[in-house]
């Protein structure tokens, strides 16, 4: 029987609930000669398994239960394949490298709570984050820091602004931070000894001049009384050997951070109301942004429950700019008008940006050739195919070696 014509490239061929599903190709598919499709959909059959435990799954894989691995965990990286059979070359382990937009991983501030209005508090806050520290030894070095809103691209905004972005900016002057005129962009640096004394002492001038000064030991609103406090909240407890040694230096600022994990149920519900003070959000991006900025930074979108403008901002600069990216008529005009807003939401110290890797992890077992161009949006392993020279030579390996 014909597919019907919307079908994809394979067909469901075995189910097995919580265990796994196999697709098998069409193989008169309608889409095979198209153009886009050249070169893809190569293996006849993908069954797919599931684990419920990230261990198990590993393991499985070093055992030859599964063929293809993307590993997400810098750890397992760097400790998990040490092996024979990775040693022998049965196991390949690579860093592909890509030229995708990070997005942004942060530290999220809610504005909606008082505490966060003053961008000096947030600029201060962003100076107790160790990153240096935390990727040399929670990271095994693998990371990079993420200075931009869309970083690893050539939407990300660099040095100070020139041509025409200059020009586009131009009119927002004294509407926006001056900053995004006279420097470039780079979140606060240590040298990953963890003695961050230096960042501590700019921090604290900041928090001074906003009204956050120190009595008793603890940092106290001049106005208020009140003290400088708040919860990170977090819904993976993986995340918590990281906040702490932030929460660490905080207290060495007279800020007391609470770091509090909760149920995903419970997490979403607070997310979705704007129930905390700060979480670890992201923003992924594409290399051709558009109205998904609208909720992302739009003011409109800071009320919606559930929406995406997790941080709340209200700032009709940035609504404008959000717009010019949207009208974008060509590339070279999209690209500056996305390095214009980026430079915007850089200098307003909305978030205390995380990290990024500029390469994909994989490992696989050696049967498989790949294309020897990865394009700019990374590893597709759509474009890979059983090399049936390379299977024999795995087969025989492995028999020799029992």
């Amino acid at each position: 029987m014909e597919p019907p014509i919307g079908s994809g490239p394979y067909r469901i061929e075995k189910f097995e609930p919580g265990r796994s599903i196999t697709y098998r190709r069409v193989e008169n598919w309608w889409g095979r000669d198209l153009p886009v499709n050249k070169g893809l959909f190569n293996f006849d059959v993908i069954r797919y398994d599931y684990y419920r435990d990230s261990t198990i799954a590993l393991e499985a894989f070093k055992a030859g239960e599964y063929d293809y691995r993307a590993e997400n965990s810098s750890k397992n990286w760097a400790t998990a394949y040490d092996i024979p059979n990775v040693k022998k070359g049965l196991i390949r382990r690579e860093e592909i490298t890509h030229n995708r937009s990070s997005g942004m991983q942060a530290f999220v501030f809610n504005t909606r709570r008082g505490k966060f209005k003053d961008h000096r508090v947030r600029q201060a806050l962003a100076y107790a984050f160790d990153y240096e520290w935390s990727n040399k030894n929670l990271f095994y070095g693998q990371y990079a820091r993420t200075r931009s809103f869309f970083d690893n691209s050539e939407l990300a905004a660099t040095g100070v602004p020139e041509g025409d972005e200059l020009k586009l900016l131009e009119p927002y002057r004294g509407r926006i931070p001056t900053e995004v005129f006279t420097h470039e962009y780079n979140p606060p640096k240590t040298d990953g000894s963890g003695n961050i004394r230096r960042n501590l002492l700019k921090a604290s001038k900041l928090l001074n001049d906003a009204g956050w000064v120190i009595k008793g030991g603890k940092r106290i609103n001049e106005k208020t009384g009140k003290p400088l406090e708040f919860e990170v909240l977090l819904v993976s407890p993986l995340f918590e050997r990281i906040v702490l040694p932030f929460a660490k230096n905080l207290e060495r600022l007279g800020v007391k951070a609470r770091v509090r994990t909760v149920d995903p149920s419970q997490y979403r519900r607070r997310l979705d109301t704007f129930d905390f003070d700060v979480i670890v959000g992201s923003w992924g991006q594409s290399l051709s942004p558009g109205n998904e900025q609208r909720s992302f930074w739009g003011s409109r979108g800071a009320d919606i429950e559930g929406g995406r403008n997790t941080i709340g901002i209200k700032d009709p600069v940035i609504d404008e700019l959000i717009e010019k990216v949207i009208a974008a008529p060509n590339r070279k005009v999209l690209v500056t008008s996305v390095r214009a807003l980026d430079r915007v939401l850089q200098w307003g110290h909305w978030v205390i940006p995380h990290w990024h890797a500029k390469y994909d992890r994989v490992a696989y077992w050696g049967k498989f050739g790949r294309p020897a161009v990865t394009p700019l949006q990374g590893n597709q392993f759509v474009a890979w195919w059983v090399d049936p020279t390379k299977e024999d030579a795995l087969k025989s390996k492995l028999v020799s070696a029992k």
